[in-house]
């Protein structure tokens, strides 16, 4: 049996999905309520309760580890250190002691943060700048660390944003505005942002599991392509059936508002709608190499955001 913590999210269920398909007995961890996923036994647990984790993971033979304390505005930086640095030192704990074999962590490119403009690989140095990326770098050392001391096989994926039908995040809340004309023509800057899809994802972590290669390695997974944000804006309008733009916003214009959004952020609690960090991250690059995981697991990207947006789209319209 297998079992996928953070069964309940975006690839989550979309994994329970795929090993369900290959015959897999799967247990499918989820921390609050919802439909469990379809094919798979549910069961409760919290990354904060170390029995829990231990009931979940026994009689597992893989463990997928899913399961975090994400971006939060809000939280400080001990909530994520006991979510996704105390909650994985369970789960290891855990998975030994349940007999596992192999041990796949989900992590992410905040672990390592952004590079400008350079493509960065998994030898490049990790700066993470924020809560959620110094908790995921300190759990992937744990990992790692489990997986040195033997009896484990532990690999690390990390992933950028990821899309599909159903997603979530970021990439849903500018489509979302780009579909009611609130989400302004943005300049064409050069940047560079790397994207995965569900599908790749999930094609990622099942390799990691059942490939003996990936035995203490860590690896990025995107789709292989760098976009810039004017060129995902211009395929979210496209698959969305709006006509093309022209025009785009001067850069010059965004940087008096973002300018102006901090200037005005005490007046509105003390964090500004729209600043420079948001600029920043808008017209920013995050650009990744997923040499690695093609070179040695035979990663092989199917899809392109582009390719996919008029599913996400079609999708989207089904569910309203």
């Amino acid at each position: 049996m297998d079992l996928v913590t953070g069964a309940g999210g975006f690839l989550g269920r979309a994994l329970v999905g795929r090993l369900v398909a290959d015959g897999v007995a799967v247990r499918a961890m989820l921390h609050r309520g919802g439909d469990p996923p379809a094919g798979a036994e549910p069961v409760r647990a919290a990354l904060e309760d170390a029995d829990s984790l231990r009931r979940a993971a026994t009689g597992c033979a893989t463990v997928f580890h899913l399961a975090a304390r994400v971006h939060d505005p809000g939280a400080r930086e001990d909530a994520f250190q006991a979510a996704n640095v105390g909650g994985t030192a369970s789960l290891l704990a855990a998975a030994r002691d349940a007999g596992a074999a192999a041990f796949v962590f989900v992590s992410s490119v905040k672990a390592m943060g952004e590079g400008g403009d350079a493509c960065l690989d998994e030898d490049a140095p990790a700066v993470p700048v924020s809560p959620y990326g110094r908790s995921k770098l300190e759990a992937e050392e744990l990992v790692r660390a489990a997986g040195a001391h033997g009896g484990l096989r532990v690999s690390i994926l990390r992933l950028p944003l990821v899309y599909g039908a159903g997603l979530k995040g970021n990439l849903s809340a500018m489509l979302d505005a780009v579909a009611r004309g609130l989400f302004p023509p943005l300049p064409r800057v050069p940047n560079r942002r790397s994207l995965a899809s569900v599908a790749d994802a999930v094609n990622a972590c099942v390799l990691a599991a059942r490939n003996p290669a990936a035995a203490g390695r860590t690896y990025l997974v995107t789709d292989g392509a760098a976009y810039s944000s004017r060129e995902i804006y211009d395929d979210m309008r496209e698959a969305l059936g709006k006509p093309p733009v022209r025009w785009s916003v001067p850069l010059g214009a965004l940087r008096a508002a973002a300018a102006a959004g901090d200037a005005l952020a005490p007046l509105s609690g003390g964090r500004a709608v729209f600043g420079r960090d948001a600029l920043a991250k808008l017209l920013g690059s995050a650009w990744y190499a997923n040499v690695r995981i093609r070179k040695e697991l035979g990663f092989a990207p199917a899809t392109t955001l582009r390719a996919a947006l008029p599913e996400i789209v079609a999708a989207r319209r089904r569910a309203r």
